[in-house]
């Protein structure tokens, strides 16, 4: 039995933050329905067509839930929405910020009908103070929170490839609305939660800001390469590849000098025996470790490093990570079904011994419009319209 499957999660949702928070809950069998703009939907199903045609983002991000194509400035869309939320476990949006508010849609309105119903507002800034209203795109959410400024290389800072900020608010979502399941099966109390994007990045940015507040110098940036410890990061071999590795201390250190390197001197050569001085010394550190790798292929590089025990990794692309022979030997693939066909997908990483995800289908826009509204003795028949379509998302 799916262990969420007794959960109902209505949420308002675009993009990627409140999906990927709500599609967790879909995989651990949650009932999800996901309430879209009529006509162009949640605005992730256009980001690109690279997926036979659908969005890359959104088939990623949606599987497992129930589209619900409802304008909520309308007498229909309001009084669906109402009813939803007044019968729901969880409610969830990431409109533009008062957006729930203005549509009667915010937590103490909805809460007051539903005192059971654990309501999850997710926004750029959040509530009160001089960002409440600004907008918060990824990329600017990883500006605010300094995250810009420590990735990159010497010359030039760049954002992370993946939409760090808005996974990071997603997933304390998540866990949020697990938390808050617990406490209202002890108190029989819904909640209120609040996650804003710059709060949860914020989070994970501990390491350097406890490193510059304290050391009174921001960590610099370094590439791939570790701004305190030496070596670490990627090494040019013979075949023009690159192998990365780590060592994590003196032990490590001299292992890899011996039996890596085939020079146990270099473990107390005066510029490197202990790790501030390979990191002061790292340019001089990199042309002794790729002299010696240049004999070598990058396989045979990681080849090495792995007898010896030294943490080491090849620079995998999206396609070879596709075929990466862990996942494969761990059967971590399952297919499930898309408006284009089977598609495969990682199984979600924490998965409970004996409990299968669900991994159901990716819907169309307003696939399960109708037989929502017809639980509700609703229809689209009896649709007045008041004004436009409802807000958009930060």
């Amino acid at each position: 039995m799916p262990i969420l499957d007794d959960i109902t999660v209505l949420s308002l949702e675009q993009a990627v933050a409140a999906p990927f928070a709500t599609r967790q809950l879909a995989d651990l069998g949650a009932r999800v329905i996901k309430v879209e703009r009529p006509g162009p939907g949640d605005f992730a199903r256009g980001y690109d067509e690279t997926v036979r045609g659908e969005s890359s983002f959104f088939v990623w991000l949606n599987r497992s839930k129930e589209s619900v194509a409802l304008d909520l400035k309308t007498d229909l869309g309001r009084e669906a929405v109402l009813a939803l939320a007044s019968r729901a476990d969880v409610f969830v949006q990431n409109l533009a910020p008062g957006a729930a508010e203005r549509l009667g849609l915010g937590a103490e309105a909805l809460r007051a009908v539903n005192p059971r119903l654990i309501h999850v507002s997710i926004s750029g800034y959040g509530t009160g103070g001089p960002y409440t209203q600004k907008k918060a795109y990824d990329l600017l959410v990883q500006c605010e929170a300094g995250l810009v400024s420590i990735t990159g290389t010497p010359d030039q800072p760049s954002k992370v490839g993946i939409s760090v900020a808005d996974i990071a608010a997603g997933m304390y979502a998540y866990s949020g609305v697990l938390t808050a399941l617990i406490q209202r099966g002890r108190t029989g109390e819904g909640a209120t939660l609040e996650v804003s994007m710059l709060e949860a990045l914020g989070e994970w940015m501990g390491f350097p800001l406890n490193y510059a507040v304290h050391g009174g110098t921001p960590p610099p940036r370094s590439g791939a390469s570790h701004a305190s410890i030496a070596p670490y990061g990627p090494f040019r071999c013979g075949d023009g590849n690159q192998v990365f590795l780590g060592i994590q201390n003196e032990r490590e250190w001299t292992i890899f000098c011996d039996r890596v390197l085939g020079a146990p001197s270099l473990a107390t050569d005066p510029r490197f025996d202990r790790n501030s001085l390979r990191v002061t010394n790292t340019k001089d550190l990199t042309a002794e470790i790729e002299a010696s790798f240049s004999s070598s292929t990058a396989e045979e590089a990681a080849d090495l490093l792995e007898a010896a025990g030294i943490a080491n990794a090849l620079l995998r692309n999206m396609h070879s990570f596709a075929d990466h022979p862990q996942l494969a030997a761990r059967a971590r693939w399952a297919e499930h079904d898309s408006p284009v066909g089977p598609l495969r997908a990682l199984i979600p990483p924490a998965t409970l011994e004996g409990n299968t995800p669900v991994m159901g289908p990716v819907p169309t826009l307003g696939q399960h419009t109708e037989a929502v509204l017809a639980e509700l003795g609703l229809s689209t028949d009896h649709r007045t319209s008041t004004g436009s379509v409802q807000e958009e998302a930060p």
